[in-house]
């Protein structure tokens, strides 16, 4: 081949032309390949050009007929959304429920069973309409003002199921129908209009109306006679279930071309009012509306857009129908489309493919040596790409399985084979630190365990020890104090013989000391029961909560009448409990009298009693079954420093006229038996004392008392 001369202008256009002259003319291997490839440089642009324009058209008449298809779809399903909704409504006109309700005439009964079938069938609103279709019962599910009495007969729908016909349709809500029916409706019917490109013009600013999904059904008595109607309706503003429903049905997955992307609309006029569209990331296109040029067709001219348009800020292939209200009037438009531009790319995409298997196939002999090269390098090309992959942190690239069997396919395995192994050794790393990780946290869960219940241990250890010392000081000190009263009494009783009627000088002071003898011998008594209740115990049985209550009423009866005190009962409890029968009447007595006490201008006293409930135990309580009672009272209450101390031995608010060992004994009575008492009060307002007593009692011998015991585990206590 003859050699390009040197100088400034041996790159210019003529000289490139004299050199690929000069070469055609003295090489056949270029003239062969001229000869060659001289029918498909000139034919294949030809029959390429051909197969675009038929291909392009065929694509866009089948892209057509799949929106047509999708269109009929959507409108199948929308149908049956409304006659399912007429469905329903009928089957719960025809309900024994509501027959029920109806004979009775108890309108607060229709009224609940009304709002239970609008939640249950997901509706709006729903009205129990008289003979001449005026509102006799109005659910509160959805209506915020009365309507008892508005004539709903303008509605066609409610027209025909006065005659005996259930009906159906869609409806226009005016703002006003809208605020008749809640205030509510008519907020979410109201949608902002967005400027939209290529939309017709209008002068408003919101649509408040509501595009409805209506139905009526007649209630008839059993002789067939039409007593009234039932009305309904689900408003499709903003009702973004039912289009993605029907986008869900239309466009199931797989159905579109990877990219492209499915939607359905329904629209009020030509304004977007439930929609899938999106206008931009995570909002939907609402209050956007559809081309002039959609509109025109649909709702002016009545006829299906089928084909391109554009859709609030893209190209969709698009099918457009209108819908209709019971009178036939064109009132909006059902939409269903897909994104036109990965459909097209898809198309372009097997378009160029085609093209370029055509070019590869015409150049396949010039590219035979180019390509059996490119098989040599193609593994090192791979690894390079694969060591790229690992770098960017896709840890899973392989060269994969090549064809070559020379030094560079066994290469290209012995890379895949070290990243299989590298892989692996850092899975099993990973694995062991997991495992370590887990064992970690067991022993060291184990370990945190063991801590708390020798804790435990030791604290119940401690308390044990302080409160048996406490229970033999007790009983030792009322020994001692039992003596030298029973002496005081004895004197008291001899100097009454003795003196005759001699004693009338001192009778009152040797009456108060009476008095006081037999105080100093009741405190000793009740100091007994709260150290060694195990000696005051009862024969536990089954036991009646509501029976005990209804005794322990009897007994203060008389004081409560006195004290000008009101007595509420709420006893619902329906089991029984495990206690002695007496030491429960203690406790209730003693409440009772407690509250009594702490209303001393009168009050209402309130016993409740009902079996206690899951619901009612903390996450972090000891769940058992059995029974709750109450003792509430609107006394003077308690004060909040002092809750932490009312059930502590000897504590008491009453001065001189109490011992302070009566709600330590209720206390050490309730826990021996395994159950729990409990205070809640406010200051000036209420108490209220809970008895959580147990079916099955789980006994317990020791003396205790709220906060009491847990002073006496505090270091220094006791």
């Amino acid at each position: 081949m003859t050699t390009a001369p040197a100088g400034p202008h041996a790159w210019s256009p003529r000289a490139w032309t004299k050199r690929a002259v000069m070469a055609f003319a003295g090489s056949v291997r270029v003239k062969l390949l001229t000869l060659v490839l001289a029918p498909l440089l000139l034919g294949v642009p030809v029959l390429l050009l051909i197969v675009w324009i038929w291909g392009t058209q065929g694509y866009d008449q089948l892209l057509v007929t799949k929106v047509s298809s999708d269109l009929g779809t959507a409108r199948q399903f929308f149908d049956r959304v409304q006659a399912a909704l007429g469905t329903r409504l009928e089957g719960f006109a025809s309900s024994h429920r509501l027959a029920v309700a109806l004979e009775r005439g108890n309108e607060t009964e229709i009224r609940r069973l009304l709002d239970e079938a609008a939640e249950e069938q997901g509706l709006d609103y729903l009205l129990l309409l008289d003979p001449q279709g005026r509102v006799r019962v109005g659910g509160a599910f959805a209506v915020q003002t009365d309507p008892v009495g508005r004539d709903r007969s303008n509605w066609s729908v409610v027209r025909e199921a006065l005659q005996g016909y259930a009906r159906h349709g869609l409806e226009v809500f005016a703002p006003a129908e809208l605020d008749s029916l809640g205030p509510a409706l008519r907020h979410t019917a109201r949608t902002p209009l967005l400027p939209t490109r290529n939309a017709r013009p209008d002068h408003r600013s919101v649509e408040e109306r509501g595009l409805m999904v209506q139905a009526a059904v007649p209630v008839a008595e059993l002789d067939g006679r039409v007593t009234g109607a039932l009305e309904g309706g689900v408003l499709l503003n903003g009702n973004q279930g039912i289009v993605d429903r029907v986008n869900t049905i239309v466009y199931q997955e797989a159905s579109l071309p990877l990219g492209s992307q499915g939607t359905a609309t329904l629209f009020l006029g030509d304004t977007r009012i439930a929609t899938n569209v999106r206008l931009f990331e995570g909002q939907r296109a609402l209050g956007t509306r559809a081309s002039q040029a959609v509109a025109d067709k649909v709702l002016e001219r009545g006829e299906v857009w089928l084909g391109s348009a554009f859709v609030v800020d893209d190209t969709y292939v698009s099918g457009y129908q209108p819908l209709t209200d019971t009178a036939g009037r064109r009132i909006g438009m059902l939409y269903v489309g897909f994104l036109e531009a990965p459909l097209r790319v898809a198309l372009y995409r097997a378009l160029a493919g085609l093209f370029l298997l055509f070019l590869l196939v015409s150049g396949l002999g010039t590219l035979a040596d180019l390509r059996w090269a490119r098989t040599i390098f193609r593994p090192l090309e791979r690894m390079n790409r694969v060591i790229a992959r690992i770098e960017a942190g896709e840890e899973s690239a392989r060269v994969g399985p090549t064809s070559s069997r020379d030094e560079l396919g066994r290469l290209a395995r012995a890379f895949d084979h070290l990243l299989d192994s590298i892989a692996a050794r850092r899975w099993e790393l990973q694995r062991s630190a997991e495992e370590l990780d887990r064992k970690v946290a067991l022993r060291t869960a184990a370990l945190e365990e063991a801590n708390a219940t020798l804790r435990r241990a030791q604290q119940q250890l401690v308390m044990n020890e302080k409160l048996t010392a406490i229970g033999e000081l007790t009983a030792g000190v009322a020994h001692e104090i039992n003596n030298p009263v029973a002496v005081i009494q004895g004197n008291l009783d001899l100097l009454r013989e003795v003196l005759g009627d001699g004693i009338d000088p001192v009778r009152e002071e040797i009456r108060l000391i009476d008095e006081q003898t037999q105080r100093i011998h009741a405190i000793v008594t009740k100091l007994l029961q709260f150290a060694r209740p195990g000696d005051f115990a009862g024969y536990a049985e089954a036991t009646g909560v509501n029976a005990v209550l209804a005794d322990c009423l009897v007994l203060t009866r008389h004081n409560l009448n006195r004290g000008k005190v009101t007595v509420e009962t709420r006893l619902m409890a329906a089991g029984s409990v495990e206690m002695n029968r007496g030491e429960l009447q203690q406790v209730l007595i003693n409440l009772i009298v407690n509250a009594m006490q702490a209303m001393p201008d009168g009050g209402t006293l309130t016993l409740e009693s009902r079996d206690i409930d899951p619901d009612d135990w903390a996450a972090d309580s000891d769940p058992f079954e059995g029974a709750l009672v109450r003792v509430e009272d609107t006394g003077h209450g308690i004060a909040a420093v002092d809750l932490d101390r009312i059930f502590d031995p000897f504590f008491t608010t009453k001065n001189q006229t109490g011992t302070g060992l009566g709600l330590s004994i209720s206390y050490a009575i309730v826990q021996r038996y395994g159950g729990r008492i409990t205070v809640e009060s406010t200051p000036g307002r209420r108490t209220r004392f809970s008895l959580w007593l147990r079916r099955q009692a789980r006994y317990s011998e020791q003396p205790s008392a709220p906060l009491f015991a847990a002073r006496l585990l505090k270091p220094g206590g006791g």
